[in-house]
């Protein structure tokens, strides 16, 4: 079953392909571009690209797996929205993921032969407003806590208190000196390939679509006035 894979809860654009089976799942095609202004003009030419790459069309598509964050309002809503609309028009389910579930996952499953993290992991990304997302995995990728969002020093004690070893995302890089922890590269963004196999399960039994809710924690940072403002002659 070939599916579409989308993130844009981090400055990390992403569409991607992948072939979900019963062996597993196969990368296809993969774009990601970095760019936390520019989701709305990168992610439906990403879409493009990557059905183009394989020959495919929007028609041959079994389903869509979404990362719905956490994440900034902006950015997240571009590939939610995406992903729904893909979905109705196409009258094919829609996945959701965790986002920090998917950093998580590539932490404690590694693809490329890397020995897994030996202790708990943090994962935080970059909330602006000098905080951070985040949430922290055990060694099978399963969730302990989170998500949340705070400060980069209410989050590093709350990682001391649970033991944690090692951080990933771009929050532990951005944020280190306050964390404590070792940041670990290669794991800034959620993956495609994370989140294909967060979903593959659901897509293979055909299981029910989910409704694409986006985790945003928090209120976005342009809101509507509470009333008019007097005017004055």
């Amino acid at each position: 079953m070939l599916v579409l894979v989308l993130d844009s809860s981090t400055p990390a654009v992403t569409a991607a392909l992948a072939e979900i089976t019963a062996d597993g799942v196969l990368l296809r095609a993969e774009r990601s571009r970095v760019d936390a202004r520019a989701h709305g003009e990168l992610l439906a030419p990403e879409v493009a690209e990557v059905l183009a790459e394989v020959g495919a069309r929007a028609a041959d598509l079994a389903a869509v797996v979404a990362g719905v964050g956490p994440g900034p309002f902006t950015g997240l809503r571009v590939g939610l929205v995406t992903a729904a609309s893909m979905g109705q028009v196409l009258d094919i389910p829609t996945y959701a993921v965790g986002s920090l579930d998917a950093i998580g996952h590539a932490a404690t499953h590694p693809r490329s032969g890397a020995a897994p993290e030996v202790g708990p992991v943090l994962v935080a990304t970059d909330a602006r407003r000098r905080e951070i997302y985040w949430a922290v995995y055990d060694l099978t990728g399963e969730r302990l806590v989170g998500p949340a969002v705070d400060t980069p020093a209410v989050v590093a004690q709350r990682a001391a208190e649970l033991g944690v070893r090692v951080a990933v995302g771009e929050g532990a890089h951005r944020y280190a000196d306050v964390l404590g922890l070792p940041p670990r590269a290669g794991l800034d963004h959620p993956s495609a390939y994370a989140l294909a196999e967060l979903a593959a399960e659901r897509v293979r039994s055909g299981a029910p679509g989910d409704r694409l809710t986006p985790l945003y924690l928090r209120r976005p940072d342009a809101v509507a006035a509470a009333g008019r403002k007097p005017v004055l002659r």
